[in-house]
């Protein structure tokens, strides 16, 4: 993934923005659809676990520059 430009920054910004759309997709659900509260709690579960996804690959990411010297480099 790093070769192809992925950096751990990208990857930690992939899991706050999850964070912020599981929330923003809850609310959203909760106002929007009439299915009821059960179904935004999912949509925000749903979005809501890529956030450790995410976190892992950024600390994985991370440990890889760090051993190729390559942390905070463009």
């Amino acid at each position: 993934m790093h070769d192809a430009g992925v950096r751990s920054e990208h990857a930690y910004l992939g899991a706050f923005v999850s964070i912020g759309g599981a929330f923003a997709t809850w609310l959203t659900s909760t106002k929007a659809e009439r299915a009821g509260l059960d179904r935004a709690d999912r949509w925000g579960i749903f979005i809501g676990e890529w956030a450790p996804t995410f976190f892992a690959l950024g600390i994985a990411l991370s440990q890889y520059e760090q051993q190729e010297g390559v942390l905070g480099s463009k």
